[in-house]
Formats: structure tokens, sequence, C-alpha cells
């Protein structure tokens, strides 16, 4: 489905919306756009499916860390995604992180 920008972030947003209430998830506000760069970063780096799970990881790093509120679990977002985003710059050949001492969790 070819799609403008306007209409692909429509798209995600109703997407988002019916997904979280069907996960009674309902207070969840998703970055697509974040998203998005990571998952065509760590395609371009790695390879094409490896988009989906960067996503995967990084929410479900963000939901194992203990958070207090709203801003708390954006923030665990954000750093488990800068973790990512680092990694995807140079994909499998970079050096390992040596994990997430002083980020996400």
């Amino acid at each position: 489905m070819s799609t403008n920008p306007d209409m692909e972030e429509r798209l995600l947003s109703d997407w988002s919306r019916r997904l979280t209430q069907a996960l009674q998830i309902l207070d969840l506000e998703v970055d697509h756009k974040m998203l998005v760069e990571l998952g065509e970063k760590s395609a371009q780096s790695v390879t094409g499916n490896a988009g989906v799970i960067s996503a995967f990881v990084v929410g479900y790093a963000a939901g194992l860390t203990t958070t207090s509120g709203r801003k708390g679990a954006d923030e665990a977002v954000q750093k488990a995604a800068n973790t990512a985003f680092q990694l995807a710059e140079t994909g499998l050949e970079g050096p390992d992180n040596p994990g997430w001492k002083g980020s996400a969790q």
C-alpha cells in the first residue's frame, strides 16, 4: 500500500489506538516516528526484518523497567531506543555494548 506521509501517520495512529485498546494499554502513546526510524536504521545495518526485532526488543526492555507513571515509561522507552540506535550505527560489526549500566534497566 502506497501512502503519503500524512496518510501513513494517520493510519499508524489508528492502528496503534486499535491495538492498544485491544491489549488494554489505554494510556500508551506510540512514538511512530522514532520506531519507524529505528526500524529503518536496523534494517539498513543488519537485514530487512531487524527493524521489527529492534522495535519489539526496545518495547520489551522498556516494559521490564520499573517506572512510576507515564513520564517514567516514556523515559524507559527512550533509553532503550537510544541503546538500539547506537547498536544500529554499526550493526553486527560494531563493538559489543557493555550492558545497560546507567540506562533503562
